[in-house]
Formats: C-alpha cells, sequence, structure tokens
C-alpha cells in the first residue's frame, strides 16, 4: 500500500486550501448569516476547474482522479461547507451522472458547460432533484410523473430540498412514468430551468450550510424531448442509485473536512485559553478531547480515500463509500459539537466560526442519503 499523495494531488490540494482562506474565508461569517449563495466564489471556482474535477478534458472537465476530488472537498469544507455542497452537488451528482450514463448528444450539450461551470461567460451549475414531500429515504415512492406523449414526455410534481435550486441553469430529475413497474417504470430526464412550467419555489431557511440555496422546484405541464432522458426507458430509479453511491464520497469528504475544520480551530483555541493558570490544552480533560477528535477524523480520512479509490480502480465502492459516509458525518456532528464544548462561552459566538460549523455538520448525516439508510447498506453488504 501506497499512502503518498502524488505531486499532482498535493498540487490540488493545495490550490484548495489556499483557495478556501482567500477567497471562502472573508464573508463566510455574513453569508451564513444572511443565507447569501456564494456566486463569486463559485464562479472562481468554476475558472479553477474544480466545477468539473472528474470529467474527461474532452467534455470540459479538468480530468482530475476522484483522490484529487476528495482532498479538494475536505479543504474547502474546513471553511465554508455552503461553497462545498456545491462544487460536490455538480461534480458528484450532475457531471458524473451525465458522464456515466448520458449519450454524446446530451454530453455536448449539456456535460461540457457544467463541467465548465460557466456558459457564455455566466455561471452554469446543474442540481439533482431526487427528493419530494412523500420519497425522502424511499426513494422509490416517486409521485412526480414522466406521462409518455409520443415524443416528448409531461412532466408534473414537486420536488424538495434541492441544493443549486435557484443557482442552477440545469436539472436532473428522477419521475414516475410507469407506476405499474414501480421502481422499474421510473425515469431519469434532463430539464432546463427556463423551459414553461418550471417554477423555482421559496429558499428554505435552514439550520446550516445557509449559504447553499436550497428550494421547492416545481413542476406544471412541463414538456420534455424524449432525447433528454438518460438511459432506456425505465433506467431511472438505477440511475438515481448509482449516482448517489458516488455523491456519497463527496459528502464523506464534506463531512471529514467540517471535522478537520474544527479541529484545527480547537486546538489552536486549546493553546492560547487559559484557566487555572495554564493554557487548557495542558488540561487531561482538553487533552482526551483532541485525541479522541485527531483520531476519528484520521478513520474517516482513511475511509474517504479507499473509496475513492475503489472508484478511480473501478472497483465496487458501494459498501466503502456508505461507511465513509456514516462515519465521516457522525465524526463531523461529534468533533464540531466537542469544538464548541472546548472553546466554552466563545464557542456560542458565531466570529469563532465552531458554532457554525456544528450546525453544518448535522446535514451530513441526512442528506445523500441519511445514516440509517448508510446502515442498511452496510448490513446488506455483510449479510450476503
Amino acid at each position: 500500500m501506497n499512502f503518498e499523495f502524488s505531486e499532482e494531488q498535493e498540487m490540488i490540494r493545495q490550490a484548495a486550501r489556499d483557495f478556501a482562506n482567500n477567497e471562502c474565508l472573508p464573508g463566510v461569517i455574513e453569508r451564513d448569516e444572511l443565507q447569501k449563495f456564494p456566486k463569486e466564489q463559485i464562479e472562481k471556482l468554476a475558472d479553477l476547474g474544480f466545477m468539473g474535477m472528474m470529467v474527461k478534458p474532452e467534455y470540459g472537465g479538468s480530468g482530475m482522479d476522484t483522490i484529487s476530488y476528495v482532498l479538494a472537498m475536505e479543504e474547502i469544507s474546513k471553511v465554508d461547507a455552503s461553497v462545498s455542497v456545491c462544487v460536490s452537488v455538480n461534480n458528484s451528482l450532475v457531471c458524473y451522472g451525465l458522464q456515466e450514463y448520458g449519450n454524446e448528444a446530451q454530453k455536448q450539450k449539456y456535460l461540457v458547460p457544467l463541467a465548465k461551470g460557466k456558459k457564455d461567460g455566466e455561471l452554469h451549475i446543474g442540481a439533482f432533484l431526487l427528493s419530494e414531500p412523500e420519497a425522502g429515504s424511499d426513494a422509490t415512492s416517486q409521485q412526480t410523473t414522466a406521462e409518455d406523449k409520443g415524443d416528448y414526455y409531461l412532466l408534473n410534481g414537486t420536488k424538495n430540498w434541492i441544493t443549486n435550486g435557484n443557482s442552477a441553469s440545469t436539472y436532473l430529475v428522477i419521475a414516475q412514468t410507469d407506476v405499474a413497474k414501480k421502481h422499474k417504470g421510473i425515469n431519469a430526464l434532463i430539464i432546463e430551468k427556463n423551459w414553461p412550467g418550471v417554477v423555482v419555489g421559496a429558499k428554505e431557511n435552514k439550520l446550516g450550510i445557509r449559504g447553499s440555496d436550497t428550494h421547492t422546484i416545481l413542476f406544471n405541464d412541463v414538456k420534455v424531448p424524449k432525447e433528454n432522458r438518460i438511459g432506456e426507458n425505465g433506467f431511472g430509479f438505477t440511475f438515481a442509485m448509482k449516482t448517489l453511491a458516488g455523491g456519497r464520497i463527496g459528502i464523506a469528504a464534506q463531512a471529514l473536512g467540517i471535522a478537520s475544520g474544527a479541529y484545527e480551530r480547537a486546538l489552536a483555541y486549546s493553546k492560547q485559553r487559559k484557566a487555572f493558570g495554564k493554557e487548557i490544552m495542558h488540561h487531561q480533560a482538553i487533552q482526551f478531547k483532541l485525541a479522541d477528535m485527531a483520531t476519528k477524523i484520521e478513520c474517516a480520512r482513511l475511509l474517504c480515500l479507499k473509496s475513492a479509490w475503489e472508484k478511480d480502480n473501478k472497483i465496487d465502492y458501494t459498501l466503502s463509500g456508505s461507511m465513509a459516509k456514516v462515519f465521516a458525518s457522525e465524526t463531523a456532528m461529534w468533533t464540531a459539537t466537542e469544538a464548541v464544548q472546548i472553546h466554552g462561552g466563545y464557542g456560542f459566538v458565531k466570529e469563532y466560526h465552531v458554532e457554525r460549523m456544528m450546525r453544518d455538520a448535522k446535514i451530513t448525516q441526512i442528506y445523500e442519503g441519511t445514516s440509517e439508510v448508510q446502515r442498511i447498506v452496510i448490513s446488506r453488504s455483510i449479510l450476503k
């Protein structure tokens, strides 16, 4: 086994770290407070090639490996998880889904500008629309319908909790075409936001990742050309599950970054804050917290990198991805909470950042497959 990163991977990690500290850190508290979408930061990331990291260069991407993607996600998430989730959705779900399962025409028309992150000089990113009011963890219960009308589908329904909901220009929508076939009657469709009948609902007022724009999206008799269906008829559910499996690596890396960022701030604070006549890092109670943080974070990092390595080497990463996602997300929540505790009263104050990290960490246990769903995936894998 080789635990060393390549020179290119180290360069990508450093570039992501520099960007996070120089471009994301200034204004991160204000963006969180005002729920302001980080458009400027995302546009700059697009210019640097981070919005289509794993897409082949012939389709406008950077052609990087998944390990590089994990390293970049961790560094950005240390500073601003709202920025990193926008990067994750565009890379792991939208671009990956189109590159892996789209046809050549779809790749040329939709993947290329999405991988570049820009079209005609304007921000151009995507969103993945699966969740509904009655279909969260149970993705088979799709109520959004795509009625077959011959040469087009008529799309109707509502999608909830959509990251990049208002900022995205292209939607990948999962919808039911044949109820009798259940999950085998589901299709994945490419929708353009500006089409007639597409309505962006109100922005959600969230606990965490408040900079990312999360919306309900409604479809009222939207005509979708048949050529915008991804894969064969009925492939939609399989498409969603396979795409989400890769997406878990991105969210695991996001959780890892939140945990790392909270730990680094807690460690630095412990060397400055004095209590009972000495820096609090000299108190065993604090030392043990920091030791447990460092250990859990390293475990989460190795799980993330193993899953990324398996993906890069065309090995089934279903199990390792779920393990990485559930462990990293729970590590993020625990570490961020302990970081607040180490900061004491200051941990409750926004300017010290850790209270935001604690709020941001919670969603990593929920979206792209809850911790409970990950345990179902893991148990099915080990009980075969």
